[in-house]
């Protein structure tokens, strides 16, 4: 049986109207004779999305019982016995009640779909596993119901049903998307037009790269090697040079002048020992790139306009920015430039575009990291001056220009042996020396067009001649060599610098170093392999690239560490010139090795550090702050023992008031004190039910006096998941610091309201405030802002309050008061069983 197809409306947020345009497909399928049936669909008793289900045919739900409650979910053995062609489910990240067939809605998907059946479905952006900590960041909502992003990327087709924000807002405002009393806590939260306006962008960035994705597997599959131009991506050539910071940042500025221009930095390194580029420039440059909203790429080839031009065909690029040649006039002769060869051989799909810069024209400087070995270009180039040269020259010399002399023979033709010299090295130019002087022999020598010379003299010259030549030679290939030596000490200077400047700004990214080897070698993976003992398996502390290698052994190259670990490369065989710059790599890999197992050692000292902190806080704690109270105490009941003094019934009623406030005093001390202990230890094991607040927030009142708070929790609220009790005394530290600081006429106020997926808690008093700098030490332990005087406590309420709060999912955070005072935020989150009285704000939809 076929797989079914999945279609998929995409949202940027609840109310852009997904669920509507799923019911008018299904509409539309049906007036096509399409067997059409709707699945599950969540209206939320919205009149337009209501109107929608007339004339389509509902498949009965399943209904749950679950902890006293009757819920709704979609019956997937119902819609596999009616067996539809097309079946339309809502909400395709929902996670159904406990009890239902599958844990979440897209696994029934799944079923439809491998039954055969097509399915359309909704989503919005948000509900993307991958974007989770995106959109927290964003909305500050964390969303708990997610559908894995590779489920969505199957998808036969996504269409994304786009609103703009005002526009959203507009049908909020009138009471389209939520019911009047959540208008305003949305649009005041969740529904902000930035936080609207980022969910967008999020939801059409996404769905471009899916077209992308799309667009690259057609391509593929259809083998099409022409570009196109459906998007502007940018290619930039470097070379490592300093002109690569001008490339980069015209690439970026060419990229703003089209929508969704895309910036592509490459380097492209030859497969003969290090790259031909400073590490450090070229880590400089990839940061640049990446900081621009662009992507850095490393590409190996000897054919560097070829491969510049596969890269960019391979990406579906539509321009090349390169740089004006840094080669000096002269150096063209050996030809064009990677520049010109690229625009030529470009054809009409891909511009090229020639940036202009302050490097040109001044030399490419001396060629880094190639050995003391020449091109191939070269060594060629050489074999055809020393071979072919003194064939054109003896015939120039016997047929158009005569009677030079023997001499000036001589001089012309050892100008070859030099030029073959230069060009491809000692040998070369000792086959033009031996070429050179039989054709002088042959030719110019008397008797000619024989090997027979008459004159000594002339034997003299023609030795003198060879041993010029060959002595021309051999000096200028060592003077080669030695450029090319210099050369290569000069790039592992750079590279040695950069690990040196890598210990010195403490960098510990163990995944940036080995990137960093296998670009700097052209390798095709790097890994640090390393193990406890010599019979003990090979573990990857860390490792780059596809495919790398789990045993030394398995490694083209490999570079012991120490006597268990060592770094695995693989790609091709390096030279042996390579090894000493590559163990200086293994070596710094080990380093960073070393100093993230030190760091962690460090933050676990730190964590011990910070313990003994605490006891010696509550050592000082116990001995002053909860002496106090047992003074009080001690003194009323000295007093009430005491047989010299009759006290009166009022006296009496005084000191026993006494002896209750201190015992109470001390009882919320030790409370604190052994929760802070239970908090640092890690014991408090929540136990998270649905709870109505409206039940619990009072109860957490009952330290305060009762004209103290005015309290305003709507009954109306969402229930929550919390741990009851972890709950009440966070609420209960927290309104007693604010009763405790606040001015003796004004009353705090306690109120709550539901904003997204969580409801609120303000507690806001008109006391003296607190800066913003000191916002955040109040949470810690045995901390007391301003002039707080002794005995009024310990210091620990807020942090208890901060860590209950953590403890059941929530946070508590600090706020300005309008007008003057502190406001703290408690949050929670609504529980996840009542959609049926209380849509979640940020996962229904339209």
């Amino acid at each position: 049986m076929a797989r079914g197809k999945l279609r998929i409306y995409l949202g940027a947020a609840p109310g852009v109207g997904k669920t509507y345009a799923m019911l008018a497909e299904g509409h539309r399928r049906i007036e096509r004779g399409t067997d059409c049936v709707v699945a599950f669909v969540e209206h939320h008793e919205r009149p337009r999305t209501k109107v929608m289900l007339h004339g389509l045919e509902q498949v009965s739900h399943r209904e749950i019982e679950y902890r006293g409650g009757a819920f709704t979910e979609m019956d997937v053995d119902a819609v596999l016995r009616r067996d539809p062609a097309v079946a339309l489910v809502d909400e395709l990240a929902h996670t159904n009640v406990p009890g239902s067939r599958n844990t979440k809605r897209w696994q029934d998907v799944e079923e439809l779909l491998a039954a055969g059946i097509d399915v359309i479905t909704t989503v919005n952006i948000q509900h993307l596993e991958s974007l989770g900590d995106v959109v927290e960041s964003i909305t500050g909502v964390r969303q708990r119901e997610t559908v894995p992003d590779e489920i969505v990327r199957r998808a036969d087709q996504i269409e994304l049903v786009d609103m703009s924000p005002q526009a959203l807002r507009r049908r909020m405002a009138h009471g389209n998307i939520y019911k009047p009393d959540k208008v305003d806590a949305a649009l005041s939260n969740y529904f902000r037009p930035g936080n609207l306006t980022a969910l967008r962008e999020l939801a059409l960035l996404w769905v471009a790269d899916r077209v992308d994705a799309y667009l690259t597997e057609y391509r593929s599959e259809h083998q099409v090697s022409a570009i196109w131009g459906s998007r502007e991506r940018i290619v930039v050539g470097l070379t490592g040079g300093p002109e690569g910071r001008t490339l980069i940042r015209r690439a970026a500025r060419l990229a703003e002048k089209g929508a969704g221009g895309e910036v592509m930095a490459v380097y492209i390194s030859r497969s003969d020992g290090l790259t031909a580029a400073s590490p450090k420039e070229l880590a400089v440059q990839r940061s640049l790139v990446e900081d621009l909203g662009g992507t850095f790429h490393h590409v190996v080839g000897d054919d560097i306009p070829a491969a510049l031009l596969d890269f960019a065909r391979g990406a579906n690029a539509t321009q090349i920015v390169l740089g004006v040649s840094r080669r000096r006039s002269w150096q063209y002769v050996f030809g064009p430039g990677v520049g010109a060869t690229v625009a030529r051989e470009s054809g009409p799909d891909l511009d090229v575009h020639l940036i202009t810069h302050n490097e040109m024209g001044k030399g490419r400087g001396l060629p880094v990291a190639r050995g003391a070995r020449l091109g191939r270009s070269r060594v060629v180039a050489g074999w055809l001056v020393s071979v072919l040269g003194p064939v054109l020259f003896t015939w120039l010399l016997t047929s158009v220009i005569a009677d030079l002399g023997l001499a000036n023979d001589m001089l012309l033709f050892l100008s070859l042996t030099v030029a073959a010299a230069m060009l491809g090295g000692l040998f070369p130019a000792l086959a033009s020396a031996v070429v050179g002087s039989s054709l002088l022999n042959w030719y110019f020598t008397p008797p000619v067009h024989t090997l027979t010379i008459a004159d000594g003299r002339n034997i003299v010259g023609i030795a003198v001649f060879i041993g010029v030549a060959v002595a021309v030679a051999s000096v200028v290939d060592v003077a080669a060599r030695r450029t090319h030596q210099a050369a290569r000490l000069r790039a592992e200077s750079e590279i040695l610098s950069f690990l040196a400047g890598h210990v010195l700004r403490g960098e510990t990214s163990l995944d940036a170093l080995l990137e960093r080897v296998r670009e700097t070698f052209g390798m095709e993976s790097v890994a640090l392999l390393e193990r406890e003992s010599d019979v003990a398996p090979w573990t990857c502390a860390g490792c780059v690239g596809p495919r790398p290698c789990v045993v030394p052994e398995e490694a083209d190259v490999d570079v012991p560490v120490s006597e268990h670990m060592a770094l695995a490369l693989s790609g091709r065989v390096l030279p042996a010139e390579d090894r000493r710059v590559l163990a200086a790599f293994a070596a710094q890999a080990a380093v960073v090795v070393d100093r993230r197992r030190l760091q962690q050692e460090a933050d676990q000292a730190k964590e011990l550090a910070e313990g003994n902190r605490i006891r010696t806080a509550l050592l000082a704690a116990v001995s002053h702050d909860l002496r106090t109270p047992l003074a009080g105490i001690k003194a009323a009941v000295t007093s009430l023992r005491s047989d010299d003094v009759e006290w009166s019934e009022e006296d009496q009623a005084e000191l026993l008031e006494a002896i209750e406030d201190g015992a109470d005093r001390l009882d919320q001390l030790v409370g604190n004190l052994l929760d802070m202990s239970r908090l640092q230890t890690g014991t408090v094991t929540p136990i998270i039910r649905e709870t109505d607040l409206d039940e619990v927030i009072p109860m957490a009142l009952g330290g305060v006096p009762e004209d103290s708070v005015d309290l305003d929790v709507p009954e109306t609220l969402p229930m929550v998941d919390v741990d009851r009790g972890l709950l009440e005394r966070s609420v209960a530290n927290v309104v007693e610091n604010a009763v405790k600081y606040s001015p003796p006429d004004e009353r705090v106020l306690v109120s709550a309201s539901a904003i997204a997926d969580r409801v609120e808690v303000r507690v806001v008093d008109r006391g003296p405030g607190v800066p913003d700098e000191a916002k955040s030490r109040i949470f810690e332990p045995f901390q007391r802002y301003g002039d707080a005087p002794r005995g009024n406590g310990v210091g620990l309420g807020l942090a208890v309050a901060r860590g209950f709060a953590e403890a059941i999912g929530g946070s508590l955070h600090a706020e300005d008061t309008p007008g003057g005072g502190l406001t703290m935020v408690l949050a929670v989150r609504t529980a996840s069983q009542r959609r049926e009285e209380q849509p979640d704000l940020s996962v229904a939809t339209p």
